[in-house]
Parts: structure tokens; C-alpha cells; sequence
């Protein structure tokens, strides 16, 4: 009877199956790497507005902030716009307050009346003042400049409503104020240079109105903030 178990020479000679090829795995999403939701963006934006009411933010940070929490992709984005600012609740040692003569002085803001008026000559509204919910300004033969750069606002909503006959309106706002509206221009110009700023709690102006032989210009000036509403809608 013959031996059916293969010789040693017969095992040398078969091929070796080759190795199965390693697959690479797939590196885990990091938690830096996950995408952020609505939810993570609000509460970070609460956290910039709480710090900038509490003075641990400066306006044009406050801003800068603002803007990059709504437009973050990822939780990666958002870490770094509140890591130097302490954690709701936590107890921070306040610092010795600086003597009153050290501190520059404030001005207080102006009580205007709500209309502005220019008839054969020029009238402006400018500095610190203080804005409601409704503004008129008329032109006749004239021009009005309304300046609402370093005004205080009262209202989340200011409503500016123009009349310029054979004269001008010009209207500014701080760049980080929403701007909307239109009016007619009839033998004239009623220019609104429209923006929607990210933060949803910025306070909005709406220029409506009419330009007969005459013209009315709103626009955000670059490079100024407005500086006096975060606080007063939190303390509200």
C-alpha cells in the first residue's frame, strides 16, 4: 500500500500563497474635525457678546469674532474665538478699579430731535448722539448729513425717512450695522448700498423716501463700529 502523505520535496516545490495586502484603515475624525451645528455657533456668539459686555473684548474683536463664529465650518473654528475667555460661572478675580482720573472721560451722548431740516443751506447730525426708532431729514435747496457712525443707539430698528427737493441727503453707518431700503428718485438719484451683517442682534436702519432734482446716498463707512448697543440689549 502506498504512503499518501506528500514527501518534504513535494512541500518545497508548491508556492506559498502571498500574503493578504494590508488595507489602511481610515484615521478617526478628530472632535476638532466635526462639523458645527447652528446650536455651536449661538453659543459661542453668546459667549463674545457676554465677554464684550463685561469689557474683556474691544469692539473691533467683538466684531471680528462675531463674524468668524457665524461663519465657522467646523468645531476646530470656533475653539479658538473663545479660548482666552473664561467658561460661563467660573470665578475670575476682579481687577482693582482704575481711579476715575485716570480713566479718559466720556462724553455723554446728545438728546436730537428726531428731524433734520436744511432749506437753502446745510444742516448735519454727527458725534455722539443719540438715535430712537425714527429720523427725518428734509432738503430744500439744501443738504443734510446724517453721520450715525459714533451715535448711540436706542432702538434694535431706526427707520430714516428722506424728503430732498433740489438738495441731498447723506446718510453713513457703522459697518457692522445692517442697511436696507430704497425710495424714488425722479429726476434724482436714491442710492442704498444694502448690507446684512452676520451678527444676528446687530441693529438695522432702513432709509426710505423720494429725490426730486435732487439725490440721497446711504452707505456703511469702512473702518468705523459702532460701539454702544451689545451692552444695553444684554442690561434689557
Amino acid at each position: 500500500m502506498e504512503n499518501s502523505e506528500p514527501s518534504k520535496a513535494d512541500l518545497t516545490k508548491r508556492p506559498v500563497d502571498a500574503a493578504p495586502a494590508s488595507v489602511p484603515a481610515q484615521a478617526p475624525v478628530t472632535e476638532a474635525e466635526l462639523r458645527a451645528s447652528d446650536a455651536d455657533r449661538e453659543r459661542v456668539a453668546e459667549l463674545l457678546r457676554d465677554a464684550y459686555a463685561e469689557g474683556r473684548l474691544t469692539v473691533e474683536e467683538h466684531s471680528e469674532r462675531i463674524e468668524l463664529a457665524y461663519g465657522a465650518k467646523t468645531l476646530g473654528d470656533l475653539a479658538p474665538l473663545t479660548r482666552d475667555l473664561p467658561a460661563p460661572g467660573t470665578p475670575v478675580s476682579v481687577a482693582k478699579p482704575q481711579p476715575a482720573a485716570d480713566r479718559p472721560p466720556v462724553l455723554p451722548a446728545r438728546a436730537e430731535a428726531p428731524t433734520v431740516v436744511a432749506i437753502f443751506g446745510g444742516a448735519a447730525r454727527k458725534g455722539r448722539w443719540r438715535v430712537g426708532s425714527h429720523l427725518r431729514a428734509v432738503a430744500l435747496f439744501g443738504g443734510v448729513d446724517i453721520d450715525l457712525t459714533d451715535a448711540v443707539f436706542e432702538s434694535p430698528e431706526v427707520e430714516i425717512e428722506v424728503f430732498a427737493m433740489f438738495g441731498g441727503v447723506d446718510v453713513k453707518v457703522p459697518e457692522n450695522v445692517s442697511l436696507h431700503g430704497s425710495g424714488l428718485g425722479l429726476f434724482g438719484g436714491f442710492d442704498v448700498k444694502e448690507q446684512t451683517v452676520a451678527d444676528p442682534y446687530a441693529p438695522v436702519v432702513r432709509v426710505k423716501g423720494a429725490a426730486i432734482f435732487g439725490g440721497c446716498s446711504a452707505k456703511p463707512r469702512r473702518g468705523k463700529k459702532l460701539k454702544e448697543w451689545v451692552r444695553k440689549q444684554l442690561e434689557g
